[in-house]
């Protein structure tokens, strides 16, 4: 009776120590993917400042330009205001299907990468 006994705290020490693990690897991993979603969004978040001073800085060009063509500065800013208000609309009509399915790709992309080791388990 003793030896089953045995047996079976051992075999529950096991599965508790197996749990303990499985979840300690869920943790790490569930970090590690909320680091990599971190850390895509902040090069993105960079990217887009920067491209945002590019594009304010050729907005303010074009305002200039379009102003010495039309002699007037209203004229000018104008029809730089007039394409960003059109580029403004293109995005708000195509808002769902194009950002929105773009940006939660990404998401999954990056919530859903297969790390090395995935690889490796699923190729034996």
């Amino acid at each position: 009776m003793s030896d089953q006994k045995k047996f079976f705290e051992e075999s529950k020490d096991a599965i508790k120590r197996y749990l303990q693990d499985r979840l300690l690897l869920l943790k790490l991993q569930l970090t590690e993917k909320i680091a990599k979603l971190i850390s895509v969004m902040f090069a993105c978040l960079m990217i887009a400042v920067l491209i945002f001073f590019i594009i304010l800085f050729l907005s303010i060009m074009a305002g200039f330009y379009f102003a010495s063509l039309t002699g007037s500065n209203f004229w000018g800013f104008g029809i730089v205001a007039a394409f960003y208000l059109i580029l403004l609309i293109i995005i708000i009509i195509l808002r769902k299907r194009v950002l929105q399915k773009s940006i939660i790709n990404m998401i999954i992309a990056v919530m859903f990468e297969k790390t090395k080791e995935e690889h490796e388990h699923e190729s034996e």
